[in-house]
């Protein structure tokens, strides 16, 4: 017909065209119009078919622990900087910030999270410090917006909300589903006692503001410290009234810095009589994965919840790995065994060794925590640093399970010269250099050198082959005659050295009243304390005769009132040096107390200086040492 028309058609029915041809076009249309019905059906059973694929696919062994516990959750600090000083996250002398070339660099984190996903994790939360302070949040969410495709179901993020409002539509615009806001009060007074600045207004617009974009239930997670805000929990409850909101009271948790002890827990089960006094409440169902013990009131918009990781823990069906804003993996928020994957990427380690590595780091993940009285004597991180290396305990199993398999595979050699920045063994794995966190102590690899650590120590990290030579010895003792010598430094290499000591004086209560009045005859105490501390460490060579005089980069001294009439003094100490500036530190802060007594003496003389030690020095050959508190 189509040829007839066009090439042989009489002029007799040349007019009858214009039909034939729009019922030819209404049939294109006709057609089109069905393959793209058949493309949307095709379209959608292909991605089942993929769906149904990847649910039979056998989970990560990688990501898989030998309690049979699947990981699927990745929380990833962006930085560990934040705009708020809050008393239980941050210790109040404030956290040493790393260097922001020691930070996960945004592709750095865009590598690791799709190494996650493709092991089947499905769920990443972006943490800090405060994930907003970080400039290139925005396009960050959304490079991993791009995971979805292979995936990646949910991108949550943690936040004060004080600088929130105004990048959130872009974040959720970027990929953003899911958002937990930090909110401890909804008195704004008491919001400046705990976070120690202001801004309780602007966290309550990006609460508002998170619910009209869509991102329901909105998570608020609220500490609860007995004597703080204890009394507030029927007002959160009353809050759920008319907001879309999820309030998840979080057990008061022990982290380094924030002083914790039993008194200001309030339990879960305190909390829930509590409510239950006021309120009906029902019991929602809990995922398996839920951190959450959920309820609402009947009626209620929003819910509420309870942490209970001190009380009731959850570890037993815990999905959670974390990666701190220096690169470091935490196969637990209680453990302080981390593994460096930032030096890892940055040594170009191969993504299938990086993932034998991993795997053999969540092999190693307890069963469950230590328990709530084991964990407050426990060395950890302060929480600002969490979800954003420090030098723990040893963990001489870690990659025990892997390592055996690496030794029968490559061939290993160890660097006796560690980098300046990570104290700890350098291997070379197939030209491939892996900077390791951790030695290991039960293969018979050349250990570094000691100085004079602690062998009895925290960080203490001497081999079991370790040979007699490698032990440690008196540096100021000359071994062929036994006599006081200097140690000659002039060979050694000047690495970025800090140290941090601290010290108590008991002081009486009349001279306590005074100094908190500031009505010390003699002036400011504290004031003429800090500046007497402060040139002590830089004298510190002339006062003790075997040191060396150092060039300090920054000297400070914090003093303050403690309960039971005590001044706390703490000093750090800062330089680019030959060796330690412990010596400076501890100095500082024993001058200091001489100069309170000093100028308390007026009012009392009953005065006690105690308990000057040195809390952590890092730097040097033998790397990082911390204070570890015997029983």
């Amino acid at each position: 017909m189509n040829h007839f028309i066009s090439v042989r058609c009489p002029s007799s029915i040349k007019f009858l065209s214009p039909f034939f041809i729009r019922g030819l076009a209404s049939t294109a249309n006709s057609y089109q119009a069905q393959a793209s019905t058949i493309y949307k059906v095709t379209k959608h059973h292909i991605q089942q078919k993929i769906a149904a694929i990847e649910r039979e696919r056998p989970f990560s062994n990688f990501l898989t622990d030998k309690f049979e516990r699947q990981h699927t959750y990745l929380r990833i600090s962006l930085t560990e900087k934040c705009n708020l000083r809050c008393t239980y996250c941050m210790p109040a002398e404030g956290v040493d910030l790393t260097p922001s070339h020691k930070l996960l660099s945004t592709k750095e984190i865009v590598h690791l999270a799709k190494l996650f996903v493709s092991q089947g994790v499905n769920k990443i939360r972006l943490t800090g410090g405060e994930p907003t302070v970080r400039k290139d949040l925005v396009d960050l969410i959304g490079e991993l917006g791009k995971l979805k495709q292979y995936g990646l179901q949910t991108i949550a993020m943690t936040s004060n909300g004080i600088a929130l409002k105004r990048k959130l539509p872009e974040l959720v615009n970027n990929g953003l589903n899911l958002l937990n806001i930090s909110l401890d009060t909804l008195d704004p007074l008491k919001f400046e006692l705990i976070t120690r600045r202001k801004g309780f207004e602007r966290v309550i617009e990006s609460i508002d503001q998170g619910i009209a974009l869509g991102l329901r239930p909105l998570k608020l997670n609220c500490v609860v410290v007995r004597g703080v805000n204890d009394k507030e929990v029927l007002d959160f409850i009353e809050m759920t009234r008319t907001k879309a909101v999820d309030v998840r009271f979080i057990e008061y948790m022990p982290f380094d810095g924030n002083k914790w002890n039993k008194q200001k827990l309030v339990s879960f089960s305190e909390l829930l009589d509590n409510i239950r006094n006021k309120y009906d409440v029902v019991k929602l169902h809990d995922d398996a994965h839920d951190t959450s013990k959920a309820y609402q009131v009947p009626g209620y918009v929003g819910q509420f919840g309870f942490i209970t990781s001190m009380t009731d823990h959850f570890c037993g069906t815990c999905n959670r790995l974390r990666i701190t804003a220096d690169g470091n993996l935490k196969v637990c928020l209680f453990g302080n065994a981390e593994i460096s994957l930032r030096d890892l990427l940055r040594g170009n380690v191969p993504d299938n060794q990086l993932l034998e590595i991993i795997g053999a780091a969540v092999k190693n993940k307890k069963k469950q925590h230590a328990g709530m009285f084991t964990l407050a004597g426990t060395k950890n991180r302060p929480m600002i640093l969490i979800d954003s290396v420090n030098c723990t305990d040893s963990i001489e199993q870690l990659l025990s399970i892997k390592l055996s398999w690496y030794k029968k595979m490559h061939s290993f050699t160890a660097l006796t010269q560690p980098t300046i920045y990570n104290p700890h063994y350098l291997y070379k794995i197939d030209k491939t250099f892996i900077h390791f966190n951790y030695g290991f102590p039960s293969y018979p690899f050349q250990s570094r050198a000691y100085s004079s650590k602690n062998n009895k120590s925290e960080c203490s990290q001497i081999s079991q082959n370790t040979s007699i030579s490698d032990t440690p010895t008196l540096s100021h003792i000359d071994p062929s005659s036994g006599r006081a010598s200097m140690v000659n430094i002039s060979v050694k290499t000047p690495t970025t050295r800090t140290a941090t000591a601290s010290g108590r004086i008991r002081i009486g209560r009349e001279a306590f009243d005074l100094i908190q009045a500031n009505l010390m005859k003699k002036g400011d105490v504290f004031t003429v304390s800090q500046i007497a501390g402060i040139n002590a460490a830089k004298k510190t060579g002339y006062l003790i005769p075997l040191c060396h005089n150092l060039l300090l980069s920054h000297v400070s001294v914090d003093l303050k009132l403690e309960q039971d009439n005590l001044v706390e003094i703490i000093a750090k100490v800062e330089c680019e040096g030959k060796t330690g500036a412990e010596m400076e530190a501890l100095t500082a802060v024993s001058i200091a107390a001489l100069t309170v007594f000093d100028m308390c003496k007026s009012a009392s003389k009953d005065m006690v200086i105690e308990d000057i030690k040195l809390l952590e020095k890092t730097g040097g050959k033998s790397g990082t040492w911390r204070f570890k508190e015997t029983k």
